[in-house]
């Protein structure tokens, strides 16, 4: 796949903008689109564009995200803005004659009570987190549009599902975040104000599993270019952590040395998800960044960009 015109759709947000740093790194020809010239949301766009550029192949790293507030308070944005997108892109990569293309979907796919680690027989074997199933439900047919063209059309079409991602470019805001950067900005807004405590949503006690997004970038075009099944493929860290454990790490890079409450009347969401992530690791991928690495260099973005005013306090870190 080296040298070839290859489309990230999504290439501003966190996952897209990693994966074209890679790519560009290693020699491709990367397509960009501006959300202001096409909305993959409207299909004759999707359709017109990609007809005038054709690329050899597409990452589709494109979504509407968030964490669990923002899944429970916006359902209707999720479902429909997702839905519309994946299948704007991925009927128009066909009728374009693009024959490869390569969906990222969410662990959030799998049932709330799935046996663990997850494997991806998984699917659709049970009931999913009712917090974030608008998404899920969202990513579950992007995987099916995949399948689809496939089995129809003969598309070298495939799904990567990742676990919990962070890095730079990440979501910091407290309405909207996953986890991870909520908790770099509540403990840093907490250091610099001088508070003694932090209130982290939850129990502390549910065990999540996190990949830094330059590994999931490198199994993205790992998988272009080593995968082509019907089935989806997971692309995790292997290992997982609390929440507890997750903000007492957090607290401790950051250098917050107040107590931290659990508010246990906000959600947990999901109790356990660990990935079984042994096909690929099979192929010959595996991740390289520590989570306390990523951490500490996630940490060190979100200072020198300056988000939420961060940018004054940088020189407080060392």
């Amino acid at each position: 796949m080296n040298k070839r015109r290859i489309w990230v759709a999504g290439h501003k947000g966190m996952v897209g903008s990693a994966v074209v740093r890679h790519l560009e790194m290693r020699g491709d020809t990367v397509l960009k689109v501006d959300r202001s010239v096409v909305d993959l949301r409207n299909q004759i766009a999707v359709e017109v564009w990609l007809k005038q550029n054709r690329p050899d192949a597409i990452i589709f790293a494109a979504a509407k995200v968030g964490g669990i507030f923002a899944n429970d308070t916006f359902p209707a944005d999720f479902i429909y803005d997702n839905l519309a997108i994946q299948t704007n892109v991925i009927h128009s990569a066909h009728t374009a004659e693009v024959d490869r293309l390569l969906f990222l979907g969410s662990s959030c796919i799998y049932p709330k009570f799935a046996s663990q680690p997850i494997k991806e027989e998984a699917l659709l074997t049970g009931p999913l987190e009712p917090t974030n199933e608008w998404y899920a439900i969202a990513k579950i047919a992007g995987i099916k549009l995949c399948q689809a063209y496939r089995k129809q059309y003969g598309r070298s079409y495939i799904a990567v599902m990742p676990c919990n991602l962070y890095g730079p470019n990440d979501n910091f805001d407290l309405t909207t975040s996953h986890v991870l950067p909520a908790l770099i900005r509540k403990f840093h807004e907490a250091k610099v104000e001088g508070r003694d405590e932090v209130v982290v949503w939850g129990t502390g006690t549910p065990l999540r599993e996190f990949l830094h997004v330059d590994d999931l970038a490198k199994g993205v075009v790992f998988c272009l270019d080593n995968y082509n099944e019907y089935e989806h493929i997971n692309c995790g860290a292997g290992a997982e952590i609390s929440i507890r454990g997750l903000a007492e790490t957090v607290a401790h890079t950051i250098g917050f040395s107040g107590r931290l409450v659990f508010d246990s009347s906000k959600p947990d969401g999901t109790p356990r998800k660990l990935m079984d992530s042994s096909r690929i690791l099979k192929l010959g991928w595996k991740p390289e960044i520590s989570l306390e690495d990523g951490i500490t260099s996630s940490y060190r973005w979100f200072l020198e960009n300056g988000i939420g005013n961060a940018k004054a306090d940088r020189a407080a870190y060392k």
